[in-house]
Parts: C-alpha cells; sequence; structure tokens
C-alpha cells in the first residue's frame, strides 16, 4: 500500500457515519419501534464495523462521499433487520404436497385449536383449578379423558412428545428389567431417535428376539425369564419390510404377557384414532384397536395423524398410568396450558365425529384428485386472469403424487394433480427462492427443472396469497 492509497483510506473513514447517526436516520427510527434501542446501537455498530472494513479492502476501486456511506449503512442495516426477523418463527404456505411436514411444524392447527390457545388459555384459565369446589384440580383432566374415551383405555396421561414418552414408560415400568423387542423393530424414527438408545438410557436391558424380517410368537415366550418387565411392540412408521416376514399380532403377545405376568406395550408411533385405510393409510395401527387387543401401555404423537400439537400421548391400565403420573420424570416432561387446550379442541372434533371435516390434516388427506383438479383448473384460470401479459412465467398441469410426511406410511403417495412453474429468464432454483422469500414465505419443491406445486396443503384461504405472490414475478 503506498501512502496516496493510505491518505485515501483516512480521508474516507473520517466520512464514516458515526453510530449515532445510524441510528438516528429515518429507516432506523422505524426499526427501533420493534427491536428496541438498545439491539439497534448493537446492529448500528456491526453495520459501522462493515462499512469500514469495506473501505479498507475497497477504497481505491470505489467512490465515496458521506451521503453515500450513509445510504450504505441503510441499506445494510435494513439487510441485517430483515435478517433477523426472517429468523423467527413465522407462517408459510406450504404447497410442497407433505402432509405432515417435520420441518414446516408438522400439522397445522384446526380453527378450533387455534381459537381455544388465543381465547382460552392464552390468559389465565383453569389449567390446574376446579370451578365447582373453588380449589386445586387435576391438571389436564379433560384432555386426559378425551383421550381415554377415544381410545377405550382406562387412563390417558400426556407428555411433551412421543419419544418422551417411550422414555418415560420404560424408565417407570422396565428400569433395571428386561424388555423384549423384536430385531425388526429395533428402529431410528428420525432425529437420530433409536429405539436401543432410549432403551439403554431408561436403565431398561434389551433382549433382542427373532430376525430382522421373521419374528414368531415362540420367540418372545423362550426369552421370558424372571427379570422381564415388558414386551414391547413397535411400530416401523417410517420404513417397511416386505416379502419373507412374519410377527405375532398384538393380542397373542398380549395372551403370552399376561400369562406371565407381565405387561405389553406398544409404542404406535404416529397413532390413528379411526381406521384411515378409505385415505390410503393401510398400515397405521388404530389405538382403540391396540387396547382392544390386549395392550397395556400404548403410546403415540399427537401432532401426526391426530393432527394436533406436538406431544406423548400415553393410553392403557389404570395401574400402570398411575404409576407413570407419580413418578418424577413426569413433572420434567408434562406439557403446558397451550398444549393442552389445543389437544382439547382437537379431541373434541373426534368426539363429534367430525375430525375429517375439520382437522387440517385429515382434510388434506381425504381429499380425491378430481377435487384437487377442480381446485387447480380453477387457480390456473385466476392465475391466466391476474397475470396478463407475463410471457416469462410459464406452467403447467401435470399428475404427481403427495406425501403423507412426518414418518407416516411411507408407502401411502396419494395421487394429486401439480402446478408446474418455469420462467423464461429464472432457473427453476431461482425461482424456488423467489417464492421462499416471499411474504408468507411459499415452500415448493422442483420435479425436472420446474417448480411444482401442489395444492393439497395449501389452504382455500391462502390461495389468494399464493396468487398475489405469483403475479408479482417478473
Amino acid at each position: 500500500m503506498n501512502n496516496d492509497s493510505a491518505l485515501n483510506q483516512n480521508e474516507i473513514l473520517r466520512l464514516l457515519p458515526s453510530v449515532d447517526a445510524i441510528t438516528r436516520s429515518p429507516l432506523a427510527e422505524t426499526i427501533a419501534l420493534e427491536a428496541g434501542a438498545n439491539f439497534l446501537t448493537k446492529m448500528a455498530r456491526s453495520v459501522s464495523k462493515a462499512l469500514r472494513q469495506e473501505i479498507l479492502e475497497k477504497a481505491d476501486s470505489e467512490k465515496y462521499s458521506r451521503e453515500i456511506l450513509l445510504n450504505k449503512a441503510e441499506q445494510k442495516l435494513e439487510h441485517i433487520w430483515n435478517k433477523e426477523k426472517s429468523a423467527r418463527l413465522q407462517r408459510v404456505i406450504n404447497a410442497t404436497g407433505v402432509v405432515i411436514h417435520t420441518n414446516l411444524g408438522r400439522a397445522p392447527l384446526s380453527e378450533k385449536a387455534r381459537k381455544a390457545l388465543a381465547e382460552e388459555a392464552a390468559g389465565y384459565c383453569t389449567l390446574e383449578y376446579d370451578l365447582e369446589t373453588g380449589k386445586r384440580g387435576k391438571r389436564g383432566a379433560s384432555a386426559e379423558k378425551l383421550l381415554a374415551e377415544l381410545t377405550g383405555a382406562e387412563s390417558a396421561l400426556i407428555v411433551n412428545n412421543c419419544a418422551a414418552a417411550a422414555f418415560l414408560v420404560l424408565t417407570v415400568l422396565a428400569s433395571g428389567g428386561e424388555v423384549i423387542v423384536s430385531r425388526g423393530e429395533l428402529v431410528e424414527i428420525g432425529g437420530d431417535f433409536r429405539v436401543p438408545d432410549v432403551m439403554t438410557q431408561s436403565g431398561a436391558i434389551l433382549k433382542e428376539v427373532g430376525t430382522t424380517n421373521r419374528t414368531k410368537l415362540s420367540d418372545y415366550e423362550t426369552a421370558i425369564g424372571e427379570n422381564t418387565r415388558l414386551i414391547l411392540r413397535v411400530h416401523p412408521s417410517n420404513y417397511r419390510i416386505v416379502g419373507f416376514t412374519a410377527t405375532p399380532a398384538l393380542s397373542e403377545l398380549a395372551d403370552a404377557a399376561h400369562r406371565n405376568n407381565i405387561l405389553l406395550y406398544e409404542d404406535a408411533g404416529s397413532g390413528a384414532l379411526f381406521d384411515l385405510s378409505e385415505y390410503g393409510l393401510t398400515d397405521e395401527p388404530v389405538i382403540s384397536r391396540s387396547i382392544s387387543a390386549g395392550a397395556d401401555v400404548v403410546t403415540f404423537s399427537g401432532d401426526k395423524l391426530i393432527g394436533g400439537v406436538q406431544s406423548g400421548l400415553i393410553v392403557g391400565r389404570g395401574d400402570a398410568i398411575e404409576k407413570i403420573r407419580k413418578h418424577p420424570l413426569y413433572r420434567a416432561l408434562r406439557v403446558d396450558k397451550l398444549i393442552y387446550a389445543a389437544l382439547e379442541a382437537t379431541l373434541e372434533a373426534f368426539r363429534r365425529e367430525t375430525a375429517v371435516q375439520e382437522i387440517p390434516v385429515l382434510k388434506m388427506l381425504s381429499l380425491t384428485n378430481e377435487q384437487l383438479v377442480s381446485r387447480i383448473e380453477n387457480f390456473v384460470g385466476k392465475l391466466r386472469e391476474t397475470s396478463g401479459e407475463n410471457d416469462d412465467l410459464q406452467y403447467d398441469v401435470i399428475r404427481g403424487n403427495s406425501v403423507v410426511g412426518g414418518g407416516s406410511a411411507p408407502d401411502a403417495q396419494p395421487v394429486t394433480t401439480l402446478l408446474t412453474l418455469k420462467h423464461a429468464r429464472l432457473s427453476a432454483s431461482r425461482l424456488e427462492q423467489t417464492l421462499r422469500l416471499s411474504r408468507p414465505p411459499v415452500i415448493t419443491r422442483i420435479l425436472e427443472d420446474r417448480v411444482a406445486i401442489d395444492l393439497r396443503t395449501v389452504s382455500e384461504i391462502e390461495e389468494t396469497q399464493l396468487l398475489e405472490i405469483l403475479e408479482k414475478i417478473k
């Protein structure tokens, strides 16, 4: 670096706006209303540091003035603030066709569940208060009662997710003892949740029986010993073994367990409160059938096929559930008032037998391809009307498949009709990014160099917003 360039840099650095000047700009004053003065100052310092570094690196190749630098500072401040806001939890339009989308929050709540959150649970509520007696009430009593009624179980308990439910059950009912499980059920569900690891952490002793593809009733019966506490049946939620396979019926396992004075525990995974085979989900355990077959304890998710909030649901024999409830670990895993409120509202739809009409996940899964064709055709008609002379955006309608998602029904891929988009100047990845960074963000997928939109997972209310977003793409 020569002396002239060093002098030039020093002159330019003297033109840098101060942190105070940056925070007094009109844009900064607007940001301060949301960010607060302290955080605004922190961002302004970051902006000043970034500008200084830019000058040191590019002073010889760019022209600067006090006004130019202040404009650059505002641009950087806006960028930092927008990045900060985009990192927040925010609503998106799920146009992927993946119904239970883990990365997008799994199940969208029903209108009644949303209303319960806002109106019943957001403020003071009767979480542990009995209005009739004026004394302390039982936490989650209504939701637990609903669960027991809907599954035919004697009692129920709710914790914060299904992994927690499995860990709690194994800790309370099998710590220090053996748990018999088929080798074909030692699964990894997702997010590093592995059944053998959970059993180890719970203090239970794993006893594998059978082979990966075939386990007989006699394998379980031979393995039962003095230290056996449970027989465990795990539903393989996110994979299937097909071909030369065999596994005992749940009722056979129940008989074997009860003859030997031990318990049968089923981890049912996604779970279902009624038969979903009409919608292509033929292999998901119906919880009431598991209870009828003799399972003593069943755990399943509250935010997958039930379509509610993230929670782990435990149902079964009254004595077993009460033993779990009294364990100190339950307090660490129990849920708050928001979960109870949303779950109650969701379960009430099942009791009313209106779940398919009210719960978004079930509404989406029950949509026929004929209904989707009608929606797509109507949507394309509106798009043609509103896009006008935009010849850059080309679209087509093709046949495709949706995905159940969430580790549920891996074999089920409901037939759907997709709207595919191609842009004359934007690549598929750039078009996908444009939609993803819109407000609200639209999450899509790319198929054969085209952006695909599946209206199965887009509510009819969201269609209007989606049209407005597509109109703006030039």
